[in-house]
């Protein structure tokens, strides 16, 4: 059965807490564990040991979308297992499909498939079942040791990290080679992650949820001039390669592309960062964002427009009481040939 506590005294859907007078959105973890190689360690990897909770493949967290495109790029589908939640977050938070759901389509998009979660409707109930007492936000991803019955880690950043060296051992040796984060450029990408972080893909939320003018204007003034300066860095590494760091794809662009692909289709409208749109103000971030589409099929294959809509539009009533999802912008994403038309007059 699933667990019966009640959740924190703060909801779910209080993005920022009522209390809080700056109106600012501020993000939470909690489990911050890991998988490791080390001789000893608490949680060594294992084929098939270990599962990601998610809202991922098809729905709409960005944060929780790096996972799976990691999960790809390294090869660990047949390593680690995974599973999607409903794309609708409601005051009980992430909950997990049921077979009436006909517009939870997608990849493993499953009820709760690890064994003893029979009778689990919603991801809270996973995080009770760890921790009975439990307070924090029910977010995702989880990664979940199947063998211990107990949460990992639920930052993506760190799980991101994890897949990339910590499971080489179980993976084919094509895979092996991959590297989201080498050693040669290790402090220029954390350099890089300090300011996109905070002003890019935290940036659209503090800006989304922000609950005063004043908190609505820092945060998105701030996210646009960080998007000025991705979009100078781009241009400038063009003739390079493909990627952030040139020929070299690493965390950075895994990142990035997450926030980016969603820009246009919901930071836009629903989050009100309008002060310019991707696909006509930045032309060097929009080829490198459809280059990772197109090109490579781990970035595609994770990303569902209909899916990221309906979560943010549906699910954050208080933002969108009336839950209507916008149609546009029309295509989702353009092919690598072609510009809207206020792009190709420059």
């Amino acid at each position: 059965m699933a667990p019966t506590a009640e959740a924190a005294k703060t909801k779910i859907t209080d993005w920022v807490k009522p209390d809080d007078k700056s109106g600012e959105f501020k993000r939470q973890s909690s489990f911050r564990n890991f998988v490791s190689r080390e001789p000893g360690a608490e949680f060594p990897p294992k084929r098939g040991g270990t599962t990601c909770t998610s809202a991922t493949r098809v729905r709409g967290v960005s944060q929780a979308t790096r996972t799976l495109i990691a999960r790809k790029l390294k090869g660990l589908e047949d390593v680690i297992s995974f599973s999607a939640v409903h794309w609708h977050m409601g005051t009980k938070g992430w909950r997990f499909p049921t077979p009436e759901d006909t517009d939870a389509a997608g990849e493993n998009v499953v009820p709760d498939p690890v064994p003893g979660h029979e009778g689990f409707t919603h991801l809270r109930d996973i995080y009770f079942g760890v921790n009975p007492e439990y307070e924090g936000r029910f977010t995702v991803p989880v990664l979940y040791d199947k063998k211990k019955q107990t949460i990992v880690n639920n930052e993506s950043s760190e799980i991101l990290r994890m897949f990339g060296t910590e499971f080489n051992d179980l993976i084919d040796e094509k895979y092996r080679s991959i590297e989201f984060y080498p050693e040669n450029l290790r402090k220029q990408i954390d350099e890089t992650h300090e300011w996109q972080y905070d002003k890019i893909n935290n940036g659209v939320y503090k800006s989304g949820f922000a609950t005063t003018q004043e908190a609505y204007e820092r945060n998105v003034v701030a996210l646009f001039e960080a998007l000025d300066r991705a979009e100078a860095h781009l241009e400038k590494t063009a003739s390079e390669g493909p990627y952030w760091f040139g020929q070299t794809l690493t965390e950075v662009d895994i990142r990035l592309f997450v926030t980016i692909i969603r820009f246009d289709p919901v930071y836009v409208q629903h989050f009100k960062c309008n002060l310019r749109d991707i696909r006509s103000g930045y032309p060097a971030i929009h080829n490198w964002m459809r280059h990772l589409y197109w090109d490579l099929p781990a970035f595609r294959d994770t990303t569902n427009f209909l899916h990221i809509k309906n979560h943010y539009t549906k699910s954050h009533t208080q933002i969108n009481p009336l839950s209507i999802t916008p149609l546009g912008p029309v295509p989702d994403i353009l092919p690598l040939d072609e510009e809207v038309a206020a792009a190709r007059k420059k």
